[in-house]
């Protein structure tokens, strides 16, 4: 029988008759950045014992492939700091029922690797931009520098992936009145873009999230006035709600877990760096699956049976509230972006 068929067979369903067929795996809690929404400006990142060695991250990406999850993307952290990550995307890349390998990155490392990237099999690139100034991106970010991104950005453009997309979580009073000004570098780019709300995860020093949270109906009322957005039927059972840019290629879309809650129409899980699997991203439901591989060495049923009742803990929605201290402290970066 052929991994296809294996694949079309075996489904992850939860309780709530939903199938997950979309897996985010975080490879590292490390970056070289330290946007002020993510991380405090002194992180303490996890030994490396407990992270996932890159050898478990591609068993585990092989396991669920066998049970029926056609799309991972990679995260972080910044995957593309990790040692060995080129090597670990070109065999995740090569398994048999993934449709899609796609993956998100701070930019700084896509100008001397997009090429690679996209010979290993990358699909689809999200790059995090949150502004096109560059003193309020080193702001932003604290160590980052914007001129990297941007060439990143066209380093990938150039090696031809079959779409490229900015990620932009807009704050207020820090870069909400950029808003128009990524969507027109998105369609001079012939590229899209997303904004995310902030989500509340891990505490972060000098960063007051209710004073600082900024709406997608906010943001789409400022849109309103430069650009014509036209609503799309594209459903990616994704948490996006998508428009088309008149007048352009690109879209604009709309993360929105605070003021349009999304969660009916999950299909994901997630792997964090030290290899739970976290059944939802503002829920603490989740497995160590770094335990059950270490425990049972080889073994991928006691594996694939230890996935398969996962699903049975994954909630019906997250319980995200802005204006308070998060009650997940775990880290975006930890977690997985």
């Amino acid at each position: 029988m052929s991994m296809n068929q294996v694949s079309s067979k075996m489904q992850l369903i939860d309780r709530f008759g939903r199938r997950v067929n979309y897996l985010r795996i975080s490879i590292t809690d490390r970056c070289d950045f330290r946007c002020v929404y993510c991380m405090s400006e002194e992180m303490t990142f996890l030994p490396r014992a407990q992270i996932l060695t890159l050898e478990e991250i591609y068993t585990l990406a092989e396991t669920f492939t066998e049970l029926g999850i056609n799309k991972i993307r990679i995260t972080g952290g910044e995957p593309l700091i990790r040692r060995g990550a080129l090597d670990l995307l070109e065999k995740i890349g090569s398994l048999q029922g993934l449709d899609e390998l796609v993956l998100t990155s701070n930019g700084s490392q896509l100008d001397k690797m997009a090429g690679k990237l996209k010979t290993a099999g990358i699909k689809r690139i999200n790059v995090s931009l949150d502004t096109l100034n560059a003193e309020k991106f080193r702001r932003l970010t604290r160590t980052g520098d914007l001129q990297q991104v941007l060439k990143g950005i066209q380093a990938a453009k150039s090696a031809g992936f079959e779409r490229l997309k900015i990620n932009a979580v807009i704050l207020k009073n820090r870069n909400h009145n950029e808003v128009t000004d990524l969507v027109q570098f998105a369609v001079d780019q012939d590229i899209d873009i997303s904004f995310i709300e902030e989500m509340p995860l891990g505490y972060v020093d000098e960063h007051n999230r209710g004073e600082t949270y900024y709406s997608s109906d906010q943001i789409k009322t400022d849109l309103d006035k430069r650009f014509e957005l036209l609503p799309t039927p594209e459903k990616t059972g994704g948490p996006a709600k998508y428009f088309r840019i008149s007048g352009s290629t690109s879209k604009v879309g709309f993360i929105s877990p605070h003021s349009h809650n999304f969660c009916s129409t999950c299909n994901r899980v997630r792997i964090t760096a030290e290899g739970r699997l976290l059944l939802c991203l503002g829920n603490e439901h989740s497995i160590d699956l770094k335990r059950v591989i270490r425990a049972n060495p080889g073994d991928k049923e006691v594996l694939k049976q230890s996935i398969i009742k996962a699903m049975l803990i994954k909630p019906e929605r997250h319980e995200f509230n802005i204006k308070e201290q998060p009650i997940i402290m775990r880290h975006m970066s930890v977690t997985g972006g």
